[in-house]
């Protein structure tokens, strides 16, 4: 039986759910595989980061990070560039990343993923030196984020709750894209940057995004009719967001977004302060992933159900106690 360290690294307050059972699960599953398992828990912002970075330099074999997209781009931050894997365990309100690369949102499941130590060489971005994973945005997506994050309670719930207050009082502004040779100007109500296929909870806002490709697909939602722009949402719920009229998208390598003035954007749904002018650019196939051997291609409505109906199984497993 080989030896593997790994270092698991657990975000006790992300999510709506208690952490408790995450340790002596992970211990006990890869113990079996000859894995030693050293357990850190982090208390504030940049942890994640500190902690797989030292994990790196002590010569360990993989780093696992449990908790939502936030905890999962600290840890990537210091694992990007370095031959060291990340195993996700998602266990946050959207989980974005885990959903787009197939990872199963029950924790004993996405465990049984990293098993297979299938690994796969993904890409991330990076906007103004700050590297993102799955998406980067600024408009309402962005707006939203910082509303969220104020929240004393987390959850779908409480994001729905802080999208609709930003909704009836949000402003589209102007933005410029230039990209592939040409520039684009629109009065957009957000500007998405994305990496993977989804914000998270099955919100695919560029559902044909691969992040094994070396590009990066911009999604510019203009602005619309209230009726026009609950369509976007449904469509967007569906996969079928790019047929919608209010839609551009591009694929890129690079790009270069300006805006009137600096303000809210947000990097893999965490608030940060953006300059007005905002360099992309991808960084190709840069970070090693467990993901699972297997995994279907995008398909609108199909894959929406699909995991609406995973999401609702894991929602009645977890009820009970299953």
């Amino acid at each position: 039986m080989k030896s593997f360290k790994a270092l698991l690294i657990i975000n006790p307050i992300s999510g709506t759910h208690t952490k408790d059972s995450i340790e002596p699960l992970v211990k006990k599953r890869l113990s079996m595989l000859g894995w030693d398992i050293e357990v850190r828990y982090t208390t504030c912002h940049g942890d994640a980061t500190r902690l797989a970075g030292e994990a790196v330099s002590r010569g360990f074999n993989a780093v696992l990070a449990a908790g939502g997209d936030g905890t999962i781009n600290e840890t990537a931050m210091a694992l990007r560039d370095t031959p060291v894997p990340l195993g996700i365990l998602p266990c946050g309100s959207g989980n974005g990343l885990a959903r787009h690369l197939g990872i199963p949102i029950d924790i004993p499941e996405a465990l049984e993923v990293i098993t297979q130590e299938h690994i796969t060489a993904a890409d991330y971005g990076m906007v103004n030196s700050q590297p993102f994973f799955c998406t980067f945005g600024v408009g309402f997506d962005a707006a939203v984020s910082e509303t969220f994050a104020r929240q004393k309670r987390r959850g779908k719930l409480s994001y729905i709750r802080s999208a609709i207050n930003e909704y009836v009082k949000y402003h589209p502004e102007v933005y410029s894209i230039m990209a592939n040779g040409v520039e684009i100007t629109r009065k957009a109500f957000l500007v998405a940057v994305c990496n993977a296929s989804q914000y998270g909870n099955n919100a695919y806002i560029a559902p044909e995004a691969s992040i094994t490709d070396g590009l990066l697909d911009i999604t510019i939602v203009q602005s619309g009719s209230p009726l026009l722009t609950a369509k976007m949402g449904l469509d967007m719920m569906t996969g079928y967001i790019n047929s919608n009229t209010l839609i551009t998208t591009l694929r890129v390598s690079n790009a270069t977004i300006s805006r009137t003035a600096d303000g809210p954007a947000h990097i893999d749904g965490e608030p940060v302060h953006m300059d007005n002018v905002m360099e992309i650019e991808c960084h190709r196939q840069s970070l090693r992933v467990f993901t699972p051997e297997h995994h279907e291609r995008f398909r609108p409505l199909i894959t929406p159900v699909n995991s609406l109906l995973a999401d609702l199984r894991h929602s009645i497993n977890h009820l009970f106690g299953l």
